[in-house]
Order: structure tokens, then C-alpha cells, then sequence
């Protein structure tokens, strides 16, 4: 099978490389915001707006042209995937499937500064050659194997980075391990396995946050756009880039740890942009405990669940495994050994005490048995289970759910 990935690198830079870079970058922003101005304009005049071929004749137009002739610096193949970027931008903004659906939104400075090259990059050990910009050094952290499909530049908390995407082929793997388990995703705990182990949560965020809160008091006490202003900014942007590392640093070392001992993973298909919505309401109708609520979602971005999920998904594609996804609905007050549904089995956050049958055991690892089994339902059924359970409302009294296929943990079944 064929296969993508990324290696991305720091650039080894000076001065006069960096403003080639920036000019590079700042190109690809004037051609974005140039179109999508225009684009504005006729949407303001309910006109059609203008796609990539259209916009691809009027970047010939403005390379020519003796006001707009600074184009002609940069390369053309970074200026026509921008374009390609934001056509594809208004089609998903105008496709009512995806799940933000919103327009493209104007490039500001230093924000966005990055560009891509679909093809003319070649790789010299320590060594990579980008059109118009020549060899450029970069710190080789691992080998790059597979064939080059494209490169991207960036710049981000005042370094410049390349992302190569490389294309691998890779034989029909069968996954070394036989095993199954379910993961329950949560704050306390970052992961809860069916079989009992827990992965404490990192909390990124709220190790810095108060050495971000300073970083930015001294931010607002500076004259805005002078020296020490811009200083100020590039070390809230560092610490920014920090926290944003150490969050996925360490998601990948625990979604490489679970999709390696694991053939097959459960998890629940949760809603995290809905989960983490603002409890603040409106001016007529104000929500309650609205700063409780905002404490717990700041803690659900700061775990990036959706992140984890991704990793999982492509990890134990590569090794040959299997992710599935399962109704989270009622997982934290089933009982996984006699399947009673009700809210007083979960007295605290952390124990789980069934009402009916007596059994007690820690509320996430209970959780993560009862997504195992309704994965394996999702799989001999072939669709969604408890489907018709709403997302938000809690169940009044107890009812009696379909109890798990198995209530043997760890037990090895076939890859499919």
C-alpha cells in the first residue's frame, strides 16, 4: 500500500535568507488577499466568484504588469497553490457537509507566513534546494525514506521550518499483536484502557499558563508596534510554540505506545467542538456557572482529543490495525458486568459503584469496558449502536442496557 508522511525539519537561516523567505511568504499573502478582495466584492453583489483558473489568468496579468511586477521575485508554483488553497477554502466554506462551514478569512502578517512547492524540491543529505532560494541547510533530526511529493515552508515563534511530504510503499502489514481494547478520554485522566491502564493528562497549558498571563501583562503595558513591543510578542509566541510542542510530543509518544500493543482500538466519537461551547448565553437569556464551564473547556482543548484520534487512526493504519469509533452516549453510567444504566452508579468523578449488582471499580476504566463492548457490537452489527440517544440528556431513572458481548478483558480476536 501506498502511504504519506511528513518529516519536518528546523531551516538553518541568516538574514539575507530569512527576508527571501519573508518576501516569498508575503507574496503568496498579497496574491490570497488580493483575490480575496475581489471575491468580497462579488459576493457583496451576489455575483459569482472568481475560481482558481480565473484567478490564475489575473496572477499572469499582475506578474506582467509594472505596479505588481515584485511577483515576479517569488516562484510561480507557491503563488498558484495559494490560489489552488483558497478556492478550495470557498468550496468548503460552501459546502454544507463540512463541520465549520465558514468562508476564508484575510491573511494578516507574520500570522500566516508559509508556502508550498508541489514538485522541484531535491533532498541532499543535510541539504534541500528550493526553487528561486537555492540549497539551504537544515537540522536533520531522523533519515527521510520515501520518494518527495512536495515541501512546505514556514515560520513559526521566529524560526523557519520544512515539512517534506514523502510517499512510501509499504507491503499489506498484519498487526504483530492480537488484541483489543477500548480508551476512554477524559481530564482526570487523559486515557483509561478496558484492560486497566491509565495515561495521566500532560496539561500543557495550565503548566505555563501563568508565565503566559505575565508574558502578556508586560505585553500591554508597551508602546504597540515598537522594538520591545515586537520583542515582548516574539516571546509570547515562543511560549505559545513551547506548549503547542510539549502537547504533541506527548500525544505521539502515547498513541505510538497503544497502537503498537494493540490490534484494535475503540473510541468514542465525541463532539469536542460541541462539548467545549461556551456556557456564557446571551444578554436575555444568561447561562449559569459560566466560569466553571470555562474552566472545563480550556481542560478539554488543553488535552487535544481530536489530535489523539487522528494519530491513533493513521498509526494503526500503517501497522496494520483497525480504529472504531462508538456512540459515547451512557458509557460513564453503564456497568459493564450487568449492563444497569443509571447516573447514581457514578457517586464521584472517579468511582464507579453499580446499584444493581454491587460492582465497583474506577469510572473510567468501567467506561473504557463498556466502549470495548460496543465496539464489538458496532462490528457484528455493522452500524451505530444506541444511535437514537440524544447527546445532552441524561437518562431520568435506571433502564436495563443490552449487557457487553464479553466480559473477558484482553481476550484476542482476529484482525479484520
Amino acid at each position: 500500500m501506498l502511504i504519506r508522511k511528513a518529516y519536518k525539519f528546523r531551516l538553518k537561516t541568516n538574514p539575507a535568507l530569512e527576508q527571501k523567505l519573508f518576501r516569498q511568504a508575503g507574496c503568496c499573502r498579497w496574491v490570497w488577499n488580493q483575490v480575496w478582495w475581489m471575491n468580497q466584492r462579488r459576493l457583496a453583489d451576489k455575483q459569482r466568484i472568481i475560481r482558481y483558473h480565473e484567478a490564475a489568468f489575473w496572477l499572469s496579468l499582475w506578474k506582467q504588469s509594472e505596479e505588481y511586477g515584485f511577483l515576479r521575485e517569488a516562484h510561480s508554483q507557491p503563488l498558484q497553490q495559494t490560489l489552488k488553497d483558497l478556492d478550495r477554502a470557498y468550496r468548503d466554506g460552501f459546502d454544507k457537509n463540512q463541520p465549520l462551514n465558514r468562508l476564508p478569512r484575510k491573511k494578516r502578517k507574520f500570522r500566516q507566513a508559509a508556502f508550498r512547492y508541489p514538485q522541484g524540491v531535491k533532498l541532499d543529505n543535510r541539504r534541500i534546494y528550493l526553487p528561486k532560494l537555492g540549497w539551504v541547510g537544515f537540522f536533520k533530526s531522523r533519515d527521510i525514506s520515501g520518494t518527495v511529493k512536495n515541501a512546505t515552508v514556514s515560520y513559526q515563534a521566529g524560526h523557519w521550518y520544512v515539512s517534506v511530504q514523502v510517499e512510501q510503499a509499504l507491503p499489506e502489514r498484519v498487526h504483530p499483536s492480537t488484541t483489543d481494547v477500548g480508551v476512554d478520554l477524559g481530564v482526570a485522566n487523559f486515557a483509561a484502557l478496558s484492560n486497566g491502564i491509565t495515561y495521566d493528562p500532560i496539561n500543557a497549558y495550565r503548566k505555563y499558563q501563568d508565565q503566559l498571563a505575565r508574558a502578556q501583562r508586560a505585553l500591554s503595558r508597551k508602546v504597540k508596534c515598537s522594538a520591545n513591543w515586537r520583542k515582548q510578542k516574539r516571546k509570547i509566541q515562543q511560549l505559545h510554540h513551547k506548549i503547542a510542542c510539549c502537547r504533541l510530543d506527548f500525544l505521539h509518544k502515547t498513541s505510538t505506545a497503544i497502537s503498537e500493543n494493540q490490534a484494535m482500538v475503540f473510541v468514542e466519537d465525541l463532539q469536542v467542538r460541541n462539548m467545549s461551547r461556551s456556557a456564557a448565553g446571551t444578554a436575555d437569556d444568561p447561562g449559569r456557572n459560566v466560569r466553571a464551564k470555562a474552566g472545563l473547556n480550556k481542560s478539554i482543548l488543553d488535552q487535544g482529543w481530536g489530535e489523539f484520534v487522528r494519530q491513533l487512526d493513521y498509526k494503526l493504519d500503517w501497522r496494520g490495525g483497525m480504529l472504531i469509533k462508538v456512540p459515547p452516549h451512557y458509557t460513564s453510567q453503564t456497568c459493564s458486568v450487568c449492563g444497569h444504566v443509571s447516573p447514581a452508579n457514578r457517586p464521584t468523578q472517579a468511582v464507579f459503584h453499580c446499584q444493581a449488582c454491587g460492582h465497583t471499580e474506577h469510572a473510567d476504566t468501567n467506561a473504557a469496558k463498556n466502549i470495548r463492548a460496543r465496539g464489538h457490537r458496532v462490528l457484528a452489527c455493522g452500524g451505530k449502536v444506541q444511535s437514537d440517544y440524544p447527546v445532552k440528556q441524561e437518562p431520568v431513572g435506571s433502564r436495563e442496557a443490552v449487557p457487553p458481548t464479553t466480559s473477558t478483558e484482553g481476550a484476542g480476536i482476529p484482525v479484520l
